[in-house]
């Protein structure tokens, strides 16, 4: 079970990322990336950010641009929340297809 703490510096991380990478797509016309849930490790060290990226055909690419560049994505983190948090934790990124599997669920349904 989650606490209230874990909970609200996972939302703090959701919304700073998400501004981080508003910014950095703004360079990339057509291309959205948003964080739809944060979850982070009980001891604050690790955060498992999952990313919601349009179109999704460019995804695996995007993600392996945003997981070389981990470093400085958590440096932009860290000059933002960092008089709010202790420690920042170690990023981790992950696409989530939850939206690509409703889709193929409504696909089926409607066959």
């Amino acid at each position: 079970m989650e606490s209230t703490r874990l909970n609200k510096i996972g939302r703090l991380i959701q919304k700073e990322l998400g501004d981080i990478f508003q910014k950095q797509t703004q360079a990339m016309p057509g291309t959205l990336i948003s964080v739809s849930a944060v979850r982070v490790s009980p001891d604050l060290g690790v955060a498992k950010a999952y990313l919601s990226i349009f179109p999704s055909e460019k995804g695996q690419e995007l993600l392996e641009a945003i997981r070389t560049n981990t470093k400085a994505i958590r440096f932009e983190l860290g000059k933002r929340i960092g008089k709010q948090v202790r420690i920042i934790p170690e990023l981790s990124f992950f696409i989530d297809d939850s939206l690509d599997y409703i889709e193929n669920i409504d696909k089926l349904l409607q066959k």
